[in-house]
């Protein structure tokens, strides 16, 4: 495909799906020109290098994140909606997080998202510096929930580019750690529950850990118990 009939968002998309299929390390332009038909060189033209390909691929992402307007919904539903969406959007492309320990990932996407945020943290009370602080526990609570997620897609990836089967050497890894875990009371106990998976949160930990947090900021807008 000739470059002056190729799109930024044309490339964006197959960039994505390259990086959903393949992550950071199988991204290149030639295997992008593959899927787009075209030329490498013509991707370049498109959007200057490889680095600035992974950032506005990235950012594009945060337009998948709703903005709920707290004075409709209230400000916990609207952080809710938001968290879960992020949450979701993070394990359906895994890459992301990666990305942001090696590239500059901030563009107009992710200012809409961190804008509606402190919107919503202003909506619940907080002001200034404590609005930051309210948003930020939010976000990094969201990202330290998505990491697990992300890790095991990219050591699944790891594992297939070495020749390995990925399912064969988790499970062979899942049990080595049962078999570590043992040793602990308190982790034997845990194996011998319906969540024998060593390593795998129960069921609904992400929604009750973002109560808690939630429940957290309420409880400072309210201030100390008298």
């Amino acid at each position: 495909m000739p470059r002056n009939t190729l799109t930024r968002e044309q490339i964006l998309t197959a960039a994505i799906a390259l990086l959903d299929a393949e992550g950071l390390e199988g991204l290149s332009m030639r295997a992008l020109g593959q899927r787009l038909g075209s030329a490498a060189t013509a991707v370049y033209w498109h959007v200057g290098s490889k680095d600035n390909l992974i950032a506005l691929a990235g950012d594009q992402l945060w337009h998948d994140i709703a903005l709920p307007d707290p004075d409709e919904v209230g400000w916990r539903t609207a952080a809710t909606v938001m968290a879960g969406d992020l949450y979701a959007m993070l394990t359906r492309h895994p890459w992301l997080l990666q990305a942001f320990g090696s590239f500059l990932m901030f563009g107009p996407g992710k200012a809409r998202h961190d804008d509606h945020l402190l919107a919503i943290c202003e909506a619940a009370g907080f002001a200034g510096p404590a609005a930051d602080q309210a948003a930020a526990a939010v976000f990094t609570f969201v990202l330290g929930n998505a990491l697990g997620p992300a890790a095991t897609a990219s050591l699944a990836r790891k594992l297939r580019r070495e020749g390995s089967s990925a399912e064969q050497a988790i499970g062979d890894a899942q049990a080595e750690a049962r078999e570590i875990a043992a040793h602990f009371p308190r982790l034997r106990a845990r194996l011998d529950t319906h969540s024998a998976d060593y390593g795998a949160a129960p069921g609904g930990t992400f929604q009750t850990g973002l109560r808690a947090i939630l429940d957290g900021l309420e409880a400072l807008q309210r201030g100390p118990a008298r």
